[in-house]
């Protein structure tokens, strides 16, 4: 073969290989919100123009519920952006595909699967506050609680929303917190007191957040991005972080077993994991995976570490079904319909 036929058909091959990853196609699970969808997209996009994402989002134990269902005929490529507690029970059914990427060593360690080769990442955490709003509080006389305790008080009596953990991962949270801080049996009496002032339970982790903000209730138990979002857009709301502390879980990504577009997905993975995706989650919250790149955010605690309760995930994820039936058992018939 002449030096010119070899050119050609290398060229032809690299065209060939380029062109095979410029149409793959990436179906993306995700509980991220809205805005967060937007920004990673684009910067990824940014970087990789030839793979194309396409998210289905939806709050975290519908994620999850779905994630479960299509196990034996997995529809999902990556899941990127679900909480770290629905990943180990995801892993425990072997979806999961164990990857390491490119920047793993950069993470701190408590943002991954433990194991040397992880079968996820964490990215950044998100926390539970409770949004309130003071013209409402004002009108009713109402003044802000500062513990989780407080909001067993009669006069908060239907003044309060919060998530259903069956259908939200904010939900989940708050509960799984409440009893690893509480214990078993002072958590359960806890969500007694607490539902009496219940208004109602929602189905999302933000609508809380989004009632207080627009007056329809005096507060939401909900989660700092939420609240920290609508303050920023002029919402008359207080974020309040007990003085107990709060619940959090991490956002975290990983490969779903079964996919074919392995090498596209193991991209997403590395830039999941990347300098560049940190600085972007950190433009929503101020805790992520490279703590080193962390930079205050507007409307947030500045000790948010610090009134972090000390999760273990692995609980939470061990005893899910155990809390779930149990709050549904107890509170369900506060909830909105589905």
């Amino acid at each position: 073969m002449n030096k010119l036929m070899l050119a050609a058909a290398t060229a032809a091959v690299s065209l060939t290989s380029v062109s095979a990853f410029a149409n793959q196609e990436l179906t993306v699970y995700t509980a991220f919100e809205i805005e967060q969808i937007r920004a990673l997209e684009s910067a990824f996009q940014a970087q990789h123009p030839d793979i194309k994402l396409n998210f289905m989002r939806d709050s975290t134990s519908v994620v999850t519920a779905r994630l479960l269902a299509e196990k034996e005929n997995p529809q999902a490529d990556v899941i990127w952006g679900l909480a770290a507690t629905s990943m180990m029970v995801l892993d425990k059914q072997n979806m999961l595909t164990p990857y390491a990427p490119a920047d793993l060593d950069k993470l701190d360690e408590k943002f991954r699967d433990s194991r040397e080769v992880p079968h996820w990442i964490g990215m950044d955490a998100w926390i539970a506050g409770i949004c309130f709003n003071t013209i409402e509080a004002e009108k009713h006389g109402l003044e802000a609680p500062t513990s989780w305790a407080d909001l067993t008080k009669p006069e908060y009596k239907g003044h309060i929303v919060m998530p259903n953990p069956a259908s939200s991962g904010t939900g989940f949270l708050d509960v799984s917190a409440w009893l690893q801080q509480f214990g078993d049996e002072k958590g359960w009496e806890f969500m007694e007191g607490l539902h009496q002032n219940i208004a109602r339970y929602t189905h999302s982790g933000s609508a809380p957040c989004n009632l207080a903000a627009t007056g329809e209730t005096t507060m939401g138990v909900s989660f700092a991005f939420r609240g920290a979002t609508l303050k920023q857009q002029g919402a008359p709301i207080e974020m309040i972080f007990p003085s107990e502390g709060v619940g959090w879980d991490m956002e975290a990504a990983a490969i779903v077993t079964g996919t074919d577009k392995t090498e596209a997905a193991q991209t997403l993975l590395d830039f999941a994991a990347s300098e560049g995706a940190n600085k972007v989650y950190n433009q929503f919250y101020p805790v992520i995976a490279i703590s080193e790149l962390a930079q205050p955010v507007e409307h947030y605690p500045t000790n948010a570490t610090e009134i972090m309760i000390e999760n273990d995930f692995v609980w939470a994820s061990e005893n899910y079904d155990y809390i779930i039936n149990e709050w549904v058992k107890r509170f369900d018939g506060k909830s909105d319909a589905k």
